[in-house]
């Protein structure tokens, strides 16, 4: 299974973007029910939303915060400009196209890292999560909503049968179990929990 590029996961998104939304809330309906209003839930503020998409959970941020999303595809940002604007959200929000993975912001500038079903699709995940940790102040929290490895062995299977196409054609990564890149990246992990057969994973980590 070939590793992913930038330029393969900007491909991707550019190609899926005007579908996204329904796809996504779909599959969230399924598997992840509630997880990325949990995951804006935890946000306190000023936020450093990391793959932004197309603004799903700008919406969704509570009037006390600041977000700065970033993100990877053009077609992708454009969406998330409408959903500002048809909001009335442009006070509290800025958006900027960027690299997750080389974020263009000053050291310990947030109180939240927030991703929401982002770390199966960067290429260099452990990159990012240094990223984050870099640009947290201390005390700060990196509030993850994802995906990964079941619980369940024969699911797992299933899932790393699959994964070789998922890469392919949707540069997501179906077994990324997130925590290993949260601990090499310095944060503790303040609390996980898993649901749909171990599938959906929500994760609280703090930058010491």
């Amino acid at each position: 299974m070939r590793a992913i590029t930038d330029a393969d996961v900007r491909r991707v998104f550019d190609r899926i973007a005007d579908r996204y939304d329904g796809q996504m809330l779909a599959w969230e309906r399924r598997l992840f029910p509630g997880s990325r209003e949990w995951a804006v839930g935890q946000a306190r503020g000023h936020v450093v939303e990391i793959a932004v998409g197309t603004g799903l959970n700008l919406p969704l941020y509570d009037a006390g915060t600041t977000v700065v999303g970033i993100e990877l595809s053009e077609p992708m940002l454009e969406l998330a400009r409408r959903r500002v604007a048809g909001a009335g959200l442009g006070e509290r929000v800025e958006l900027r196209q960027g690299d997750v993975q080389h974020l263009d912001l000053p050291d310990g500038v947030a109180d939240t890292v927030l991703s929401t079903f982002t770390m199966c699709t960067i290429p260099d995940p452990l990159a990012a999560a240094r990223e984050a940790h870099r640009v947290l102040k201390p005390g700060g929290r990196f509030v993850l909503a994802e995906h990964g490895p079941s619980s369940n062995p024969v699911i797992r299977a299933g899932m790393r049968l699959l994964e070789p196409l998922s890469v392919r054609f949707q540069a997501d990564y179906l077994t990324r179990d997130p925590r290993p890149y949260l601990e090499q990246a310095g944060f503790e992990i303040e609390s996980v929990v898993r649901t749909t057969r171990g599938v959906s994973f929500r994760v609280l980590a703090v930058r010491p």
